[in-house]
């Protein structure tokens, strides 16, 4: 049964109503906002301790990999979590399909290893590219 008009009229008060308080509440902390610049706001200031050196690591860890990961076993938990809940109704067919989805991932994460994505010491990092042959 498809949802009446009274379902998509609450809908859309509650869209309304929700984006007028975003709003309203991105404006009030805009207006209330103190706006005076100097140079001493300008300057870095971390503890109470002037910075002596630069900002940037010697060995960076890459965490932008670290994220991808989380993100990529976040949505993997998701599916399977939800396929647990749901397996007596999906049955065989459905237990194919989260077992490719998993063998998939995991072909993806030997991939990875094998080419090196995973190493992130500082040596694997300064690896020098293979150059290319042009034609």
């Amino acid at each position: 049964m498809p949802p009446n008009f009274e379902s998509y009229l609450t809908l859309g008060i509650y869209v309304a109503i929700a984006t007028f308080l975003i709003g309203l509440l991105l404006f009030i902390s805009w207006g209330l906002g103190h706006k005076s610049r100097s140079q001493v706001k300008q300057e870095p200031y971390e503890s109470g301790i002037y910075p002596t050196d630069q900002a940037r690591l010697k060995a960076p860890a890459p965490f932008y990999l670290v994220a991808i990961f989380f993100i990529i076993f976040d949505i993997e938990v998701i599916f399977i979590a939800s396929w647990a809940v749901a397996y007596d109704l999906l049955g065989w067919p459905g237990f194919a399909q989260i077992t490719f989805f998993t063998l998939i991932l995991f072909l993806g994460l030997v991939y990875l290893w094998k080419t090196g994505g995973l190493d992130w010491s500082p040596s694997a990092q300064k690896r020098p590219v293979p150059r290319q042959e042009s034609l």
